[in-house]
């Protein structure tokens, strides 16, 4: 199957240009999470970066119950979320009202690529529009959507160690990420 490209341009934060790039920033951060106290800290600290985060696109891998929505939960309830915070499996985007980003943006968009069968959904969805727009945008399983959307300024890698123990490995893909994974 044949994927037709994307057209126009998408806002998204600059890659770093090659002669800005440093060991620091081609090697991952890792971190050992030893329960949900660590992912509710780690979800603090990141938090905490504004206005860094208020425009950022963080992309979620890892397995069915790695702890990508956990992660995303105490994120949003970090930013001030109140009431039911719900996946967005089904629904493939749910956005959120974050008065901790104001005054810079106040939208979450928390989207769920799992149940994409093409990555043309993502065009036909209209994210492109939600994408160009400013808000802080967080996406479960961005590989279904394939290259459509822009690069990730952190890409959080989370692997269960077992019920309760993960190892999280952050790679920074823009340079506001790296300044992102700077001041985790």
């Amino acid at each position: 199957m044949t994927v037709a490209p994307h057209t126009g341009p998408i806002v998204e934060s600059p890659a770093l240009p090659a002669a800005q790039e440093s060991p620091r920033t081609q090697s991952p951060r890792i971190w050992h999470w030893q329960g949900e106290e660590d992912t509710a800290a780690f979800a603090q600290a990141l938090a905490a970066q504004q206005p860094l985060l208020a425009n950022a696109f963080l992309t979620l891998h890892g397995d069915l119950g790695a702890g990508k929505t956990t992660l995303v939960r105490h994120l949003l309830r970090a930013l001030g979320v109140q009431g039911r915070i719900k996946s967005p499996t089904y629904a493939v985007v749910e956005p959120h009202e974050a008065p901790g980003l104001a005054p810079h943006a106040t939208t979450v968009w928390h989207f769920d690529f799992y149940r994409f069968d093409d990555p043309r959904e993502w065009e036909d969805a209209g994210f492109r529009d939600i994408f160009a727009n400013p808000g802080l945008k967080v996406a479960e399983w961005p590989e279904k959507a394939a290259a459509l959307t822009p690069p990730a300024d952190l890409a959080i890698h989370i692997e269960a160690i077992d019920d309760t123990e993960r190892q999280v490995t952050v790679h920074a893909h823009t340079a506001a990420g790296h300044r992102l994974l700077q001041g985790l």
